[in-house]
């Protein structure tokens, strides 16, 4: 984990919306858990008036930064979290903060 580029990753308010809003993307989204199970499609993001491409920039960063896993499916990408990562990043910011 590179605690730089997550606390990176986590500075933009959009961005921390996005991984919290991945913490229940059922409620979040109104979708089914089947419809969630590979992850949410970016398009769904949209929904605080982003435009396409600052929405993909964003999951492009957070992806980078490792919290987020992304799966292609058909013409899309899914998006769910790395809670994983999430968890030692936890625990790391409990340890040296």
């Amino acid at each position: 984990m590179d605690v730089e580029e997550v606390l990176k990753a986590l500075s933009h308010p959009d961005r921390m919306e996005f991984v919290a809003w991945l913490k229940d993307p059922e409620q979040t989204f109104g979708l089914s858990e089947d419809e969630t199970l590979l992850g949410v499609s970016a398009g769904c993001f949209e929904r605080n008036g982003l435009s396409q491409s600052a929405v993909s920039s964003h999951l492009g960063i957070l992806k980078r930064a490792g919290l987020l896993h992304a799966t292609r499916v058909g013409n899309s990408v899914r998006y769910r979290r790395n809670e994983d990562l999430i968890s030692r990043f936890k625990i790391w910011l409990a340890e040296n903060l």
